[in-house]
């Protein structure tokens, strides 16, 4: 009885092996460019201990205008990093991260920036 049982284990396992080198998977390292569409958002924002508005509107393809509302003309270090990590994560692919397109302006209490998804 063993043998036997043995031997259909064995037959088993002989079987799939056979299956798995057969198969139809092509693996390819070639991706589409990936492609973000979203409507206009507002999200608040905490940092350092504080609530910020950031507000964030798709512009082009991958390409959003921004605003950081709530610092001050001093905090344009602060404004980029809060503007362009909420990007990463609010709108961008997995794996990519918001990225400044230009230098951003302060008018009437708003940091206002394009980024862009990389």
């Amino acid at each position: 009885m063993q043998k036997h049982t043995s031997g259909l284990i064995l037959l088993a396992v002989a079987l799939g092996l056979a299956a798995c080198s057969q198969s139809d998977v092509r693996v390819t390292r070639d991706k589409p460019a990936p492609q973000v569409v979203m409507k206009p958002r507002s999200e608040p924002i905490f940092y350092n201990g504080k609530t910020y508005q950031l507000d964030f509107a798709p512009k082009g393809p991958n390409l959003f205008d921004m605003s950081v509302s709530g610092m001050g003309p001093s905090q344009q270090k602060d404004a980029v990093a809060v503007a362009t990590s909420s990007l990463g994560y609010f709108a961008c692919p997995e794996g990519q991260k918001g990225k400044l397109q230009a230098n951003p302006l302060y008018a009437s209490g708003r940091w206002r920036m394009q980024a862009k998804c990389w």
